[in-house]
């Protein structure tokens, strides 16, 4: 069990490789429990490595990543996934010969206390009215974030890992997004967020880390914003 105050997720030090090429330089940060927390910078700082180095997706990684009172730096990746760790990758992953209702179904329950299709419809009302009929093809942009993200509830999964889930995405998408990852909190659902986006992280996160060079750079509370903004223009060009 979790000691009170102990983070849900530790990453120390942790160094990942794709081939010969060392893209992590030792990044370090916590989640704890119930928190949004939101990596942000530019492309190529080392954002969706590092979400992939977490899920053990990355050719080779050193370092330190705890998940609840275990250590999974060793796992493979579908031992990380049995944890309760779940990552919506930035390409969305539909399976587009399937329907929707396929592509909700086939994922297995790797812990209890994965959502019900109700539970989805009522986060995602736009799926229900394309369950059985449309196949991941056929799908808007908007509505194959929202179904990536709906598969990735019905895991059981008590970690979310969300890559750039606003990307090419209308704004009256990405707000509902947004209202999303909010209910999704408040359902007690961990989330770490990968964006650029930083007007749409400045909505739902409770955290910031800063990358850059594959380093984190910086941290603040969302309560620290407003004294970190000209930081975050100088390194993200907002």
């Amino acid at each position: 069990m979790l000691d009170p105050g102990a983070p849900l997720l530790a990453v120390k030090d942790l160094q990942a490789w794709y081939g010969e090429s060392h893209i992590l330089h030792g990044v370090s940060f916590d989640v704890q429990p119930g928190e949004v927390v939101t990596l942000l910078g530019r492309n190529g700082a080392g954002k969706t490595t590092t979400l992939k180095s977490i899920m053990g997706i990355v050719g080779q990684r050193k370092g330190s990543v705890r998940f609840e009172t275990r250590e999974t730096i060793g796992l493979a990746s579908n031992q990380i996934a049995r944890a309760g760790i779940a990552l919506c990758p930035e390409e969305r992953g539909i399976f587009a010969s399937l329907t929707v209702e396929e592509n909700l179904l086939l994922p297995p329950v790797v812990k209890q206390g994965g959502l019900p299709l109700e539970a989805i419809f009522e986060l995602f009302p736009n799926l229900k009215e394309r369950l059985g009929s449309s196949q991941g093809t056929k799908l808007s942009g908007g509505e194959q974030q929202m179904l990536a993200i709906a598969r990735i509830l019905r895991t059981g999964a008590r970690l979310l890992l969300l890559d750039e889930p606003t990307e090419g995405l209308a704004p009256v998408i990405i707000q509902q997004i947004g209202k999303t990852i909010r209910t999704l909190k408040q359902q007690g659902f961990t989330i770490l967020l990968v964006e650029q986006n930083f007007r749409f992280a400045s909505t739902v996160a409770d955290r910031y880390y800063v990358m850059e060079n594959g380093r984190v750079v910086e941290g603040f509370a969302s309560s620290e914003l407003d004294a970190n903004l000209d930081k975050l223009h100088d390194y993200l060009g907002v």
